[in-house]
């Protein structure tokens, strides 16, 4: 039987990356960059839609590939309502929400409004899985030091799925018959605890919360933070760059480059080797913290994302966090493939589609 034609749509803040898959085979792959002089004349994110849906079409086109050869359309899934882990049909309310930015404004909005678009166009369907705001933690999990504080989720959750689906197949059983912890090591660094399917508890990685990362300042003392708050020497949009964007390995180092930092530290220089052994440790202290929430029955400890390709990284976190359970390295973050992968799931029947609505 001949496997279905997909098409793939991830935006990021610089680029469209597109694929069409036979099965979760790639049969066609292009990244659309896209420069800041082409994006400053967009005063928003939404504004970019058409801009990016004549892009995707025209690279579609000169690929030789026909709309009307395709079986749906999958979308990276963006910053939606809370929802639990799964494969969403597109609708009327996830493309309001999108457009709103309900919580919070990012390139990925576009995925689902850009994959349903085609797909109208097509005449198939479209979806989204397992977006950012995937939430399944436990109500004691969501509990802050504050009414005004509680806890939510924001994580790295269509790769953290996806690895630990992988974990689960390569090991002859199921991810729903599994305890795993999940550190995502890239950009932002989140660490989730996967208890029979479920991701009962993961730290946010986007706001201040868990282990800092490559430009995220992770958690920050409350106190603290409230000092530099109220001092009068940074403005709002200053805070919020030293939370995300310009804290952690940047902050340290003065550039993000992990490969150069990790080589600087293995070459003697003090301070990389200083703050590279701190972002490992602080990594292993969340997953010690994770293997509490799973009571200490945990199967496998997974490291993935872009930073565990480092040897170094990994082998640091590893030497910690080996006497909890097994360890298993799936270095990089395929979006790509775990969206195909997701598709077929569902043509195939294994995974029912949810509905998104509030």
């Amino acid at each position: 039987m001949e496997k279905p034609l997909i098409l793939i749509i991830n935006p990021g803040s610089t680029s469209t990356k597109i694929a069409v898959t036979k099965g979760t085979d790639t049969f066609f792959e292009k990244t659309i960059r896209h420069s800041a002089l082409e994006l400053k004349e967009f005063a928003t994110i939404n504004d970019q839609f058409e801009f990016r849906l004549e892009l995707v079409c025209k690279a579609l086109d000169e690929a030789g590939i026909s709309l009307g050869d395709l079986s749906l359309v999958m979308g990276r899934g963006g910053l939606l309502r809370p929802i639990e882990s799964g494969i969403y049909p597109v609708n009327e309310a996830m493309i309001a929400d999108l457009k709103m930015g309900i919580m919070g404004q990012h390139a990925c909005n576009l995925g689902g409004i850009l994959a349903n678009a085609i797909a109208e166009k097509a005449g198939i369907p479209a979806y989204i899985a397992d977006p950012v705001v995937v939430d399944e933690m436990s109500d004691v999990a969501h509990v802050g030091g504050h009414p005004l504080t509680p806890r939510y989720s924001i994580f790295h959750a269509l790769n953290q799925k996806a690895v630990a689906r992988r974990y689960a197949k390569e090991n002859g059983t199921s991810y729903e018959k599994l305890n795993l912890i999940v550190a995502h090591i890239g950009g932002g660094v989140s660490v989730g605890a996967h208890i029979k399917g479920r991701v009962e508890d993961v730290n946010n990685a986007l706001i201040g919360d868990g282990p800092f990362s490559i430009d995220r300042s992770g958690g920050i003392a409350a106190g603290t933070l409230a000092d530099m708050c109220f001092s009068g020497n940074y403005t709002e949009k200053e805070i919020r760059r030293i939370i995300c964007g310009g804290g952690g390995v940047v902050a340290h180092l003065g550039h993000g480059d992990m490969k150069k930092a990790v080589e600087d530290a293995i070459a003697g220089d003090a301070k990389s080797r200083i703050v590279i052994d701190a972002f490992t440790y602080n990594i292993a202290k969340a997953i010690g913290a994770m293997s509490v929430v799973c009571e200490g029955k945990v199967d496998a400890i997974i490291l993935t994302g872009g930073v565990a390709y480092s040897d170094y990284v990994c082998e640091r976190i590893s030497k910690k966090v080996s006497f909890i359970a097994p360890v298993t390295i799936y270095g990089g973050e395929d979006e790509m493939y775990a969206l195909a992968e997701n598709a077929m799931l569902l043509l195939s029947g294994k995974i029912e589609c949810k509905e998104y609505g509030f």
